[in-house]
């Protein structure tokens, strides 16, 4: 009785989470491909996820590192999505939300609820 009362309200936090989804991601990884003719093996970006959707939150602290005229103000960048996705360390995510499209580089380890996952995320530099 009490474990379906659980499951129930788990399920209204997830539908609660997912209707502030306001944007889509792509996710791309490495994969490695050999070339035919010179049997050189090359590391390749593919798409491993399309049309995810997601949401993006954005906060900012100010640094206590700086002059008394310049603070550095450090960003947050946190994506939200499903629990059951599976993002491999070192993808590219490219999340279009608000009108805008920005890539994005995987910065940790997905903390991961029942009700969604959140993963904090880097401006894109490139591939290491």
């Amino acid at each position: 009785m009490m474990i379906d009362a659980v499951r129930k309200v788990r399920q209204m936090h997830r539908r609660a989470i997912e209707e502030t989804y306001d944007g889509t991601c792509r996710i791309y990884g490495m994969r490695a491909v050999r070339d035919p003719e010179t049997k050189v093996t090359r590391q390749e970006e593919v798409l491993v996820q399309d049309g995810i959707p997601c949401h993006l939150s954005f906060s900012s602290a100010a640094s206590a590192v700086g002059s008394s005229t310049v603070v550095a103000v450090q960003q947050t960048i946190k994506l939200f999505l499903a629990p059951e996705l599976v993002i491999p360390p070192g993808s590219r995510i490219v999340v279009e939300q608000q009108g805008r499209c920005e890539s994005y580089d995987q910065s940790g380890k997905a903390a991961v609820y029942p009700s969604h996952q959140e993963i904090l995320l880097e401006l894109w530099k490139g591939y290491a």
